[in-house]
């Protein structure tokens, strides 16, 4: 769903019929688009979607799962009529990406909490990670259309890869009304039945079988907790046992999952790989697409078979180095005035590009999805989850629109802001993150609970003695009302739920 509209912008501002209705004329007979302008036509489908992840919650609270992703893809075939409808308004065009961005936004919450609750714990990780899979597979797919139409002189140039958008969106919203319903929100709703069948049909087993009953009754379990303590409203989450510590590690880890600065490469591609003589930004975008969508596949056997913890701590060293490469080449040894002149240092640069782009793939770009969606508890899940998200769009926003002022200032040396970022990112998981690889959700919220050490999590077993803590864990980001490992015990119980 967000797919397309993301890859689809970049390659219409040179478009020809899309810088004479929406550019601005240089006064020599070429339209332009200032920083400014471009800014505000891609940086307002981001700040939609800042918004429709901060409403999700609320709608998939109320509405159910699987209503709420239909409403919200409906919304945005909404935003892309008001797309295609522009004439000759940029802010006409640019207000029917904000109204798009409100369905993404909230898709981007709902879709990635349905999958996580849906989903067999063995198979959850990768389910969720194929999130970010039709994320490629949809910048790549809207990349190819551009290809495809960009020699077109009128509007059929831009409205026709605008137009597939829609379809997608309907698919969406159709399809997703023949799935059935989340089986944990089903059982917080009073429906334990349709929940027990549920479990069973995507399981592909028996309704009456031994796993399908043990997973039933941990969900009971942590419901029953939740009733045994006072009712409040979703706002006073923050009080909840390490509730404040885990929105903290949700906004981190997606914000962080723009700062690791995989649009930096899309960015300044061109330039790239002009140095070797491609000079088609067009086949440029398809080539990293393309690099793109082939990690991404890899990336789900990670996800499947390696822990959450070292595949991110891995992934975001492996693109801090790659960015440090690439700024100390790009700055040094490459001819900026005429790239060509400087093949080598362009050869290593297009290499460096490609292996960052493996590194985001396989790690950051599927694996935030799925770890975030597994933080929190099943009564917070909706909110946290929106406000975790909210920050992902809130730096996609930043990003797209200040990064070519950045880079018309400091050009190459923006990379070093990302290999540090890169670099913090590891620390915050290694010493933060709890290891949830093959865990059910709700054990993944009793460790957090428990406040098991994240270095050691890994060897967490349900009923064993709380694994210490470190000094500097056990006080952060505990909210008002929580406990420390190894007392209170009561209390967290009943403030923290599935």
């Amino acid at each position: 769903m967000l797919t397309p509209s993301s890859g689809q912008i970049s390659g219409y501002f040179l478009m020809e019929d899309f810088a004479r209705r929406f550019g601005e004329d240089d006064g020599g007979g070429n339209y332009i688009f200032s920083p400014v302008r471009q800014g505000a036509i891609v940086g307002l489908l981001p700040v939609g979607c800042l918004v429709g992840s901060l409403v999700a919650g609320t709608i998939g609270g109320s509405m159910g799962r699987c209503r709420a992703i239909s409403a919200s893809a409906f919304s945005s075939c909404v935003g892309t009529m008001i797309e295609i409808s522009a004439q000759y308004s940029w802010m006409h065009y640019a207000a029917g990406r904000f109204v798009t961005g409100l369905g993404i936004g909230s898709l981007s919450v709902l879709v990635p909490m349905y999958e996580s609750e849906a989903s067999p714990v063995i198979l959850r990780g990768v389910v969720v990670s194929c999130y970010q899979l039709f994320i490629a597979l949809g910048i790549w797919a809207a990349e190819m259309i551009n290809y495809g139409t960009h020699t077109l002189t009128d509007s059929a140039s831009w409205r026709i890869t605008t137009g597939i958008s829609f379809l997608w969106a309907l698919i969406l919203g159709l399809g997703i009304l023949k799935l059935p319903e989340s089986p944990r929100y089903d059982f917080r709703n009073k429906r334990e039945e349709r929940a027990r069948e549920t479990i069973a049909m995507l399981a592909g087993i028996d309704k009456n079988a031994n796993s399908v009953n043990v997973e039933i009754a941990e969900i009971d379990r942590k419901l029953q907790e939740e009733r045994a303590g006072d009712k409040t409203p979703w706002y006073k989450m923050f009080r909840g046992s390490r509730m404040c510590y885990r929105l903290l590690l949700g906004i981190v880890l997606q914000g962080g999952q723009q700062l690791t600065g995989a649009n930096f490469f899309f960015y300044y591609g061109t330039t790239v790989f002009r140095a070797t003589g491609i000079s088609d930004s067009y086949v440029t975008q398809i080539i990293l697409g393309s690099v793109n969508v082939a990690c991404t596949i890899a990336g789900l056997w990670i996800v499947k078979s390696c822990r959450r913890r070292n595949a991110l701590i891995g992934g975001a060293l492996w693109m801090g180095v790659c960015f440090v490469a690439y700024s100390c080449v790009g700055r040094v040894a490459l001819d900026r005035t005429n790239p060509q002149a400087s093949p080598a240092a362009g050869a290593v640069l297009i290499a460096v590009s490609c292996l960052f782009i493996a590194a985001f793939a396989t790690t950051w770009g599927p694996l935030v999805w799925a770890v975030v969606a597994e933080l929190y508890p099943a009564r917070y899940r909706a909110p946290a989850m929106a406000i975790a998200t909210a920050s992902n769009w809130f730096w996609n926003f930043m990003l797209s629109f200040f990064t070519r002022f950045i880079t018309d200032r400091i050009d190459y040396l923006y990379g070093v802001v990302f290999a540090v970022c890169c670099f913090v990112l590891a620390g915050v998981v290694y010493f933060f993150l709890i290891e949830s690889k093959d865990r059910s959700l709700e054990d993944v919220d009793t460790m957090y609970v428990e406040n098991v050490n994240p270095t050691a999590s890994h060897t967490w077993i349900r009923g064993q003695d709380k694994t210490p803590s470190t000094s500097g864990d056990s006080g952060a980001g505990q909210g008002a009302g929580s406990s420390p490992a190894g007392g209170g015990g009561d209390q967290t119980v009943r403030d923290n739920v599935v």
